[in-house]
């Protein structure tokens, strides 16, 4: 049961993620999932960007490791890559702006992160 919650807790939490760009363009990334989703079925060729594909897949796998008995180890993992990947860029582009906003929307979902890999790591099963 832990497990799901942690992996509950780090869809929700991809979607917090907050970014601006050029002048005052700001978005949270589950308003951009929406954009893209919707895109996705207007203009597919669009919407293919490893930036966009990764995240997504992540954030998929992870959905269905809530739909498990026993949520599998290594779709946990391929998902937090996924997401990942996105955040933290998102995370050092904030460090570099230093934005306190872009870097602090990051944080939630690294710590949940943190917390489903030592959750992972102390059960010492094999990858199922």
């Amino acid at each position: 049961m832990k497990s799901k919650l942690l992996n509950a807790g780090l869809v929700l939490s991809s979607l917090l993620g907050y970014l601006e760009w050029g002048g005052d363009n700001s978005m949270y990334l589950f308003q951009m999932e929406k954009d893209i989703l919707s895109k996705l079925f207007s203009d597919p060729a669009s919407m293919i960007h490893p930036l966009i594909v990764l995240p997504l897949l992540g954030q998929i796998l992870l959905i269905i490791t809530l739909f498990q008995k026993q949520p599998k180890k290594l779709l946990t993992y391929l998902g937090i890559a996924g997401i990942g990947l996105l955040l933290f860029l998102m995370l050092f582009i904030g460090l570099l702006q230093m934005n306190a906003r872009i870097v602090l929307s990051t944080l939630p979902f690294l710590g949940i992160s943190i917390l489903t890999l030592r959750h992972y790591y102390l059960k010492r099963s094999p990858l199922s």
